[in-house]
């Protein structure tokens, strides 16, 4: 494995990768790795001969400057935990290749970044959009590869791939979860032991929520009865409990007509968690 963190010697070895026709699999991350991230590498490896993984915390994505300095930066450790998946490049790009002084262009995506997360966290999905574009183009990548714990982000990149008809394949990538159910996150680091006990009453919250509109409940009243779970759990501020559709992200009140999901961020010790659920067959589970 190549460590990387100048674009121009990047561009050079992709170059050359592509002019011998090998197909390249891009795993863009922030660092902090866990399963979750390296399950994405697994399904890159599977898909294509070359593989990168990108290591970037991006300013531009944090509304919160608290955040941002909280954010965990380990890249020793996520340059061990790679050492076994034989991915060809780690690269890790300074501000200063991503953000050059004058840099001054914003990308925007409209529809799928309104509401949910695009609605607490103001200006969030610009700086996904803006920097997942530039290590697109970067990278040269076939394929690129998101999980869907991270669901209206998947949709946004999907979004302003196809918009700026950037020749890439986006790939979505089941969530992974503790054996407890707790999504894997790289904020869980930060939940403190009595937290962290707590947390996977958000999936079984969230499970029960879906279950329930499946077997015919509006979506309306299942999020009411599930905010007062969260609440009677201990949990914190809740940000958000809708059920959206899948792919426009349309907000669902009633029953669904389509593919569904259950998405809520919700405070706990002082971590922000989301998470999604699935909201399984309808016919099935309303006959079982």
């Amino acid at each position: 494995m190549k460590i990387i963190r100048d674009k121009a010697e990047l561009r050079k070895l992709v170059r050359d990768w592509h002019r011998t026709g090998e197909r390249i699999g891009v795993v863009p991350t922030m660092g902090a790795l866990h399963a979750g991230h390296l399950s994405l590498v697994d399904a890159a490896n599977g898909r294509a001969e070359r593989v990168i993984v990108t290591l970037f915390v991006n300013p531009k994505q944090f509304n919160n400057p608290e955040d941002l300095d909280k954010y965990p930066r380990t890249e020793e450790d996520d340059a061990k935990k790679l050492a076994p998946y034989g991915i060809d490049v780690l690269y890790v790009p300074g501000p200063e290749q991503m953000y050059p002084d004058g840099f001054s262009t914003n990308i925007s995506v409209a529809g799928v970044s309104e509401g949910l997360c695009g609605a607490a966290r103001p200006g969030h999905f610009d700086g996904v959009a803006t920097v997942v574009t530039k290590l697109l183009l970067q990278t040269g990548a076939d394929f690129a590869f998101f999980g869907e714990k991270d669901y209206q982000q998947l949709q946004v990149v999907k979004r302003l791939v196809a918009d700026l008809d950037i020749d890439v394949e986006i790939i979505g990538c089941p969530t992974v979860r503790e054996k407890d159910g707790l999504a894997m996150s790289s904020r869980n680091l930060r939940l403190g032991d009595g937290a962290r006990a707590e947390a996977p009453v958000l999936q079984e919250e969230m499970q029960r929520a879906a279950d329930a509109i499946a077997g015919g409940t509006p979506a309306a009243e299942a999020m009411a009865a599930l905010r007062s779970a969260l609440e009677a759990a201990g949990f914190g501020e809740v940000d958000y409990a809708e059920v959206r559709r899948d792919g426009d992200l349309a907000l669902v009140e009633g029953q669904p007509d389509s593919a569904a999901r259950v998405f809520v961020a919700v405070w706990l010790d002082g971590v922000r968690l989301i998470d999604n659920v699935e909201i399984g067959d309808l016919r099935s589970l309303a006959a079982e």
